[in-house]
């Protein structure tokens, strides 16, 4: 797919089937994220894959109780892509959104559907997600910075929102 098209028509999808994507495309869309733009090119963001439906339905969890609903806040999507940057690097935050970015847009390159869900950081504030980054052996001053849920979408993707007035400011 054209790079432009490819941005121009990705969507946030908030329904997913539970069927997992091939690994190899996994990989794919996780080399992308560790090809974004980063400060310095420090690369301080780090990817946590899961698609293990245990720790998935654990951090869906965790994700819910902080904006205190019931649901599933990954809607079915199986696959999570926690992105974390280490904030000792003051563009940590712009180097984490920067591999959201390159995640969510090569998902939909490879045919996949994906959703930037937020509400990482205070799950890996809390001494849970601290328990599961220390079971990982990840150590250091990671924040979370966001999920990017991903698989194959259960419904249509939506169409686009028309694009807001003074978007966009020349000085010629």
């Amino acid at each position: 797919m054209d790079a432009i098209e490819n941005l121009l028509t990705r969507r946030s999808i908030r329904k997913f089937k539970s069927d997992i994507p091939p690994k190899d495309i996994i990989e794919k869309i996780i080399e992308a994220g560790t090809y974004a733009a980063t400060g310095l090119n420090r690369q301080s963001p780090i990817i946590v894959a899961v698609t293990n439906k245990e720790i998935r339905d654990k951090l869906s969890v965790m994700n819910a109780k902080v904006i205190g609903i019931d649901g599933d806040p990954f809607y079915n999507a199986p696959v999570v892509l926690i992105v974390l940057a280490d904030k000792d690097m003051f563009t940590y935050l712009y180097d984490g959104s920067l591999v959201m970015g390159n995640l969510m847009n090569a998902a939909h390159a490879y045919g996949l559907s994906s959703c930037w869900i937020h509400r990482a950081k205070e799950e890996f504030e809390s001494e849970e997600g601290r328990e599961i980054l220390k079971k990982l052996g990840i150590d250091g001053n990671y924040e979370g910075i966001g999920h990017c849920v991903l698989g194959y979408a259960d419904c249509e993707a939506p169409a686009a929102a028309p694009r807001k007035e003074n978007y966009v400011y020349w000085c010629e």
